[in-house]
């Protein structure tokens, strides 16, 4: 009997609250079992967190899905395929405002998000599916904010290019929405 485990282990980035977590694995001639949420191994890193709501998308190599910053923490991680993560730190208040981080991910590979940094993701494979833990359900018009993926000024290397013009690729929603620079300003104007 071939069985290899790996404990849950947890890296913090350059984004206030941000983990990158590689949860526990059991593997054996069968395949492998991914434990993707254990409240008493979490509770450490993760604010006192109840799932509300969970989302699995299914998404086109290519296709960019975000960055939204909705008013709810995520954790989310990658079922199948890959993607190529993108978080950016807007919240006002915080030390690591307008910071970007990037994370590949696979099965295995998970990002704690918290309340008020965006999250958004680009498949690097056919099918690729994401999974999205809530702890609070969503529902049309939730406070929250969005940057446009392709704003100059994020400096985004997105793996696969990105044709604005594809729908398929990017959502006229996403492509539309604010740049970096348009929320300093409007923070500013708001002090």
């Amino acid at each position: 009997m071939i069985l290899k485990s790996n404990n849950m282990s947890t890296s913090t980035s350059e984004i206030d609250g941000l983990y990158i977590i590689q949860p526990k694995t059991v593997t054996d001639e069968r395949g492998t079992v991914r434990e993707l949420f254990r409240f008493s191994a979490y509770s450490d890193i993760l604010p006192s967190t109840t799932w509300s709501q969970i989302n699995l998308t299914q998404t086109k190599k290519g296709a960019v899905r975000g960055l939204h910053a909705e008013s709810m923490s995520k954790l989310v991680t990658v079922a199948k395929g890959s993607a190529f993560g993108v978080y950016v730190d807007i919240r006002n208040d915080s030390t690591s405002f307008g910071k970007i981080v990037t994370v590949d991910l696979y099965p295995g590979v998970q990002v704690f998000v918290p309340n008020g940094v965006c999250n958004g993701f680009q498949a690097l494979e056919n099918n690729t599916e994401y999974l999205y833990f809530f702890d609070s359900e969503w529902i049309p018009g939730m406070s929250g904010q969005a940057l446009s993926p392709l704003a100059s000024d994020l400096k985004i290397e997105w793996p696969i290019p990105i044709n604005p013009n594809n729908l398929e690729q990017i959502s006229e929603k996403d492509l539309k929405a604010p740049t970096l620079q348009d929320i300093i300003d409007q923070n500013n104007q708001s002090t």
